[in-house]
């Protein structure tokens, strides 16, 4: 009985119960976690200590580092923590945000591991990463963009910045956002050149940007939505910062069934089907055109949108976010 009960009091506390509910999605090390909750690595030190005394949670040694993960299955840890996380709602709102930083996070580990990305640094992309045709892929997408001089552009998950360069003679301002602070440290590197002054990158989530509303005349996603938790979510926010009458491109891949890719790049989502994206795109009040096709070893599609008109600009939202 008193095991029982030091495991249900361990559990019984908001952020160890939002611990338990992320390492139901697999392992992740303090500096995850301290990243995806906001909250100090002694605070959760404090916690994961906790759980694991309690047997609710495991502590597995890998060299440096120290990884956190359900108890092993069928043991009374394990089933006294699915018996909680049953009854956690999928809808509550803090949950719905801590996984949607957890796949962010999961993406960044998998990309940080790429032996491409290690070796080549700023020069690394997913695109290149995957195998697909980079240089077709920029072609497309330039030729679906509105011919002439394009404003104010923002560039939704910028990595290394590889779009803010291709595009820098065409636009008037460019911003590139991303979660990364090891991304960004290489799209500055990227731009740090002669030509592109105009040109910046700033961390933000891609949920919620801390930009107004209606600022911008092209907004660009590109590999960005098979990583999202929501996409729906980012499509919603990617829209609301496009002035009436702008255009929102999406670069991603069509539906695959590529299991390894899925799991070296941690993708949430195995591509998307033209259907699936209008759907998605008149859901955030946008006006699709037709898909567009790059064939490679994986199909890479490119979709178009347009904010109508007469819609009205929400209001700028007042974020804070760190440099």
């Amino acid at each position: 009985m008193e095991e029982l009960l030091a495991a249900l009091r361990a559990c019984a506390e908001p952020t160890r119960l939002r611990i338990l509910a992320l390492v139901a999605r697999g392992a992740f090390c303090v500096t995850e976690f301290t990243e995806i909750l906001g909250q100090s690595q002694p605070r959760l030190s404090r916690h994961l200590r906790l759980l694991c005394e309690a047997g609710v949670l495991e502590r597995l040694r890998e060299g440096a580092n120290a990884w956190f993960g359900l108890p092993p299955e069928g043991s009374a840890g394990f089933s006294l923590v699915r018996a909680v996380l049953d009854r956690l709602p999928e809808t509550d709102d803090v949950l719905a945000a801590d996984r949607r930083q957890a796949a962010r996070v999961l993406a960044e580990r998998a990309r940080a591991a790429t032996d491409s990305f290690v070796r080549k640094g700023a020069e690394w992309d997913e695109t290149s990463a995957l195998g697909l045709p980079a240089e077709a892929v920029e072609a497309a997408l330039l030729d679906v963009l509105p011919r002439g001089k394009l404003g104010r552009v923002l560039d939704i998950g910028t990595g290394t910045g590889r779009l803010l360069e291709l595009l820098a003679p065409l636009v008037s301002a460019g911003l590139g956002v991303d979660a990364s602070r090891a991304m960004l440290a290489l799209a500055r590197a990227r731009l740090a050149r002669p030509g592109f002054s105009h040109c910046a990158v700033r961390l933000a989530d891609m949920y919620r940007l801390p930009l107004p509303g209606g600022g911008f005349d092209l907004v660009l996603m590109h590999m960005v939505l098979h990583h999202a938790e929501d996409p729906a979510a980012a499509l919603a926010e990617a829209a609301r910062v496009l002035r009436p009458g702008g255009r929102l491109v999406v670069v991603d891949l069509a539906p695959h069934e590529n299991a390894e890719a899925l799991h070296r790049l941690a993708h949430r989502w195995p591509g998307f089907s033209d259907d699936a994206m209008r759907t998605r795109l008149a859901e955030a009040g946008l006006a699709a055109t037709d898909g567009r096709a790059v064939p490679g070893a994986l199909e890479v599609r490119l979709w178009s949108a347009e904010r109508p008109s007469d819609t009205v600009a929400p209001a700028a939202l007042t974020i804070a976010v760190a440099p």
